[in-house]
């Protein structure tokens, strides 16, 4: 493997100076990252999409529970991953190491994708049952733990 200021003096002289934007360097193989920072920036940002893109699969198929998760981690983790260390092939320890990379802005994305995945469950859920004639309504209930809050189903709308 090349030393990475021989990989970028040489990246620099065949792009004639010119500096790439980060998100052609992003979609590039073997891109030389100037700044650390910016290469953990491209890392963060590609987790969320990651996290999106699943949350929605996850609402729509519904993939509920502890077994929903882990394929979440394993995924999220695996993708980036083989991002870095095949398509980007950077030097990990440059990084902090292979966990650093991989756990990078991965809480985050894991928020962004469970509130994706209940937001879109619910929304699914509420327009089924008003596609079919029937509404979730709020109620309280009438006896027994008086004002706590229940869904009940009204027939009609």
């Amino acid at each position: 493997m090349k030393s990475s200021s021989k990989r970028k003096e040489e990246v620099n002289l065949a792009n004639g100076g010119v500096k790439q934007s980060t998100w052609s360097k992003a979609l590039s193989s073997n891109a030389v990252w100037e700044e650390k920072d910016e290469f953990l920036d491209v890392i963060y940002w590609f987790r969320q999409i990651i996290a999106v893109i699943l949350g929605v699969i996850w609402g729509i198929v519904p993939l509920k529970g502890f077994l929903g998760i882990a394929i979440f981690c394993i995924i999220n983790a695996g993708l980036l991953y083989i991002y870095f260390s095949s398509f980007q092939q950077v030097d990990e320890e440059e990084y902090g190491g292979t966990w650093e990379l991989t756990k990078e802005g991965f809480m985050t994305s894991f928020a962004l994708f469970l509130v994706r995945t209940s937001l879109l469950l619910f929304l699914l859920c509420r327009l089924d049952h008003i596609l079919h004639g029937t509404a979730l309504r709020l109620k309280t209930r009438i006896g027994g733990r008086a004002g706590h809050p229940y869904w009940s189903e009204m027939p009609g709308l």
